[in-house]
């Protein structure tokens, strides 16, 4: 079986907006930054209550501020950063953004270690297949960020700071700490890397940028068991559009019968056949998942 779903141009519902981001809905947008994507929840006023939802690459600081400042004002700043989890590709401008706009960053208590300069992550996987970018993973850094005072726990009845319609859902096994963010009366979903939207291992597919859908990065994902649980509670949501941390913003009943689809038949589409964390997850339970900076 194909190691990804593929899906079809009329499954894309992003549309371009002037500001650069790419519109989901009214208050729902996001800014693609090379391989990933950063998201901002907020009406597109000046002055709006809004959130930034990741921080893209070390590189991605000046198009995140510029494309807040075009959409929100140029005195605007977040009520908060919400982070999905802690990786260089999310967290790259998380420290000098939060410090920049002086705001509190919200996380998983179980990603803090990879936020406040305890712990790294475990080495990438290059041997899950796919592509070049798995190939080169362990050239990427892991971490950590060192977020001091800024850094708080999200809170623990599922509420998300701010923004009162949305929860966030703990969607552990890319990270340990990995969360998604859903807000049920519209049924739209920011996954997150919980799953993605095109195939993150092969240069082609990022480049290209075709509507997939496909399960956690492989290269950087820790524990498979956990991440099939995560992407059958995804799909149980049977949301009305999803943006993921790579790739188009998808909707509708091809994207519902494609998550059915994925959850279903995960380790024959989404996990590796072979690899580091197929038979030896690392986990927090066992501290395994932490690693010494």
């Amino acid at each position: 079986m194909d190691d990804q779903l593929h899906l079809s141009d009329s499954d894309v519902i992003e549309v371009e907006n002037e500001d650069g981001t790419r519109k989901i809905c009214d208050d729902v947008a996001y800014l693609k930054l090379s391989i990933v994507n950063a998201v901002f929840l907020g009406k597109p006023v000046p002055d709006s209550n809004w959130l930034l939802i990741d921080t893209g690459l070390p590189s991605s600081q000046d198009r995140i501020l510029a494309a807040a400042a075009r959409r929100f004002g140029a005195t605007s700043r977040p009520a908060a950063i919400i982070m999905t989890h802690g990786h260089i590709d999310h967290a790259g401008s998380v420290e000098r953004l939060a410090a920049f706009w002086d705001v509190p960053v919200y996380a998983h208590p179980l990603e803090h270690p990879y936020l406040d300069g305890r712990a790294s992550y475990p080495p990438a996987d290059p041997w899950v297949g796919g592509g070049s970018f798995a190939l080169m993973s362990p050239l990427l850094p892991r971490g950590p960020s060192n977020l001091g005072s800024l850094l708080q726990s999200l809170p623990a009845d599922g509420t998300v700071p701010f923004a009162s319609e949305w929860s966030w859902l703990h969607t552990p096994g890319h990270t340990p700490g990995h969360i998604s963010l859903w807000r049920e009366s519209d049924r739209t979903l920011v996954a997150g890397d919980a799953v993605i939207t095109t195939g993150q291992e092969s240069v082609y597919d990022v480049v290209t940028q075709a509507p997939r859908l496909h399960g956690p990065p492989r290269y950087l994902t820790i524990d498979w068991q956990a991440s099939e649980q995560s992407a059958k509670q995804i799909a149980s949501l049977k949301p009305e559009r999803l943006i993921s941390g790579h790739g188009p913003a998808l909707g509708g009943a091809g994207l519902r019968a494609a998550l059915d689809t994925l959850a279903t038949n995960f380790w024959d589409i989404a996990a590796p056949a072979d690899g580091r964390y197929v038979d030896h997850p690392a986990r927090a339970t066992d501290g395994t998942a932490y690693c010494r900076p």
